[in-house]
């Protein structure tokens, strides 16, 4: 081993290493210093807090990790379309100041919002539900979507749960669905990398899986990194994953995606190898980790 290698380094940070969790700053259902608490009781070390399109979670997250001994990697989950299709692409050590990306994330909070109160009418005109509902199960600043659309349902007594309000309501064969603006995946990829970022395509085999033509266009476009270990990634997409991160010497990565309530994921239920989370740290620019004042 020697100091060129920057792959035999000793991590600063503990494991194990989940990169994917989710406060109600977003669509989580625990403040971001309970996510925290709950991944030290699952016994995680390092976590990233990935809130859809917002940075707001950041600061109670990181004081909460580094008082409870994890080390905190700043995160977001930037939401994307490929067509019909909706890509997550996680972001990771970014400047959360960069002018292009914190534009970016306002035009798609503000369209989320618009796009959410369309979706409460139409629902409105069948069911008693008001957008006062929904905004009664949104917390402060939370990127406003259709999981607390959900919660509303719930808990106006009209569906039991998350997973009935998706299955039923929700799902786009009701006649509710909008979609709601969001940027290529090339042009979410070259704004992360433009932050100083790491961009991570979140589980990009399960139900509406990417194509090898689309994942060799987000490569060509910087992408850092593959999230393999998640549930909804199926066995086969794994493999296929695997050979394509081989291929091309890409990040691999493994997470809960941990939602509280919302979901039934565990945070550290997958997790990252801490060489992987290493690579991570050494590609960025934009911010840097928050370790434990003990480290």
């Amino acid at each position: 081993m020697t100091d060129a290698d920057p792959h035999a380094r000793q991590p600063l940070f503990a494991g194990p290493v989940d990169l994917h969790l989710h406060s109600n700053r977003s669509d989580g259902t625990e403040d971001p210093a309970d996510v925290v608490a709950r991944a030290r009781q699952e016994g995680l070390g390092t976590i990233a807090l990935t809130d859809h399109d917002t940075t707001a979670g950041w600061a109670e997250a990181a004081a909460a990790a580094t008082a409870r001994g994890l080390t905190f990697i700043p995160g977001m989950e930037l939401s994307a379309r490929d067509g019909w299709r909706s890509v997550h692409v996680l972001a990771y050590l970014f400047d959360p100041a960069d002018v292009d990306l914190l534009a970016e994330t306002v035009r798609i909070r503000d369209d989320r919002i618009g796009r959410a109160e369309r979706i409460v009418r139409s629902i409105g005109r069948d069911y008693p539900l008001r957008w006062a509902h929904v905004l009664a199960e949104t917390e402060g600043d939370a990127t406003v979507g259709r999981p607390h659309i959900a919660d509303a349902l719930v808990a106006q007594g009209i569906v039991r749960d998350r997973g009935e309000a998706f299955d039923g309501i929700l799902h786009p064969r009701q006649g509710y669905y909008e979609a709601h603006y969001a940027p290529d995946p090339i042009t979410a990829i070259e704004l992360v990398v433009g932050a100083g970022g790491v961009p991570v395509i979140a589980h990009p085999a399960g139900r509406e899986r990417m194509s090898d033509a689309t994942l060799r266009r987000l490569i060509d476009a910087g992408l850092g990194g593959l999230e393999i270990d998640h549930r909804e990634n199926t066995a086969e997409g794994r493999a296929w994953l695997h050979r394509i991160a081989d291929a091309h010497d890409l990040i691999v990565t493994g997470s809960s995606d941990y939602h509280g309530a919302g979901k039934p994921n565990v945070p550290g239920e997958n997790t990252t190898e801490p060489a992987m989370l290493q690579r991570i740290i050494d590609r960025a620019s934009g911010s840097a980790p928050i370790y434990p004042a003990a480290r």
